[in-house]
């Protein structure tokens, strides 16, 4: 009934910049909140981001300062830009939406992508 797509992932150099974005689709009635984790191999998957629908944000303190997660509502995608990138930034990053869907009833399920690989290197 969802779907989110990602897109935006890539090689980039250290100091360099890339914007994720990640759309969701499908019979969408509201999205509570969306967000952005990722997950490095040997370790777990993380909390990178989140925003709410009325524009409340939440980093992880190794971002702060250097991500910033925004959203268009309208088009029920968020983005992550992510500037001044480290080596320690490569890990596979996954897009999460807390959604209520026109078949719910009020019920809020979460809903995950697929992930797309962001690579920091020289």
């Amino acid at each position: 009934q969802v779907q989110l797509v990602e897109s935006g992932g890539g090689l980039v150099q250290p100091g360099g910049s890339l914007r994720l974005s990640c759309a969701a689709s499908g019979s969408i009635f509201s999205i509570n909140a969306m967000g952005w984790y990722r997950q490095a191999p040997g370790k777990q998957r993380e909390l990178v981001a989140s925003i709410t629908s009325g524009g409340n944000t939440n980093y992880a303190d190794s971002v702060k300062g250097r991500f910033t997660i925004s959203r268009d509502n309208a088009k029920n995608t968020v983005y992550l830009q992510m500037n001044s990138l480290k080596p320690e930034d490569t890990a596979v990053y996954y897009c999460n939406a807390r959604i209520r869907t026109t078949q719910s009833l009020g019920a809020i399920y979460d809903y995950w992508g697929q992930g797309t690989q962001v690579t920091v290197s020289s």
